[in-house]
């Protein structure tokens, strides 16, 4: 390892990237929810699932960034992901970058950083362990 003294910021490493997983997800799912109808058109979706998604993300997300449920959270915002992955690539047919940022690469990034919090639970600024 080219930086050993570097490992003692991990904690905050992993802090961080539960705050921006949090920020993202809690604010996209918080779109969803001020407009469900709205948001229901623009994916393709109905309004009821449109609901249910933008809830998911807000629980997921704020669950992430208190360190509540933290692999749970981060496991249900890996499945949020992954439908994402599939509906960009299945349905709306988009490349890794896809037009004007719409590909899955966004997606991907952010399932694998959940998955980071799966394996880690987060590290140790977590409420429940």
């Amino acid at each position: 390892m080219m930086f050993p003294e570097f490992n003692r910021f991990l904690p905050l490493g992993l802090l961080l990237m539960r705050l921006m997983i949090g920020v993202v997800f809690t604010s996209g799912g918080w779109n969803h929810l001020r407009d469900p109808e709205g948001r229901a058109k623009s994916i393709g979706m109905s309004k009821s699932f449109t609901i249910f998604l933008g809830s998911a993300e807000v629980a997921g997300g704020l669950g992430v960034i208190l360190g509540v449920l933290t692999q749970l959270a981060a496991l249900g915002l890996i499945v949020v992901s992954a439908g994402a992955i599939y509906k960009k690539i299945f349905v709306w047919h988009s490349g890794f970058w896809g037009e004007k940022a719409y590909g899955w690469h966004y997606d991907l990034m952010l399932l694998v950083m959940n998955l980071v919090i799966v394996l880690t639970n987060g590290g140790p600024y977590v409420i429940t362990k």
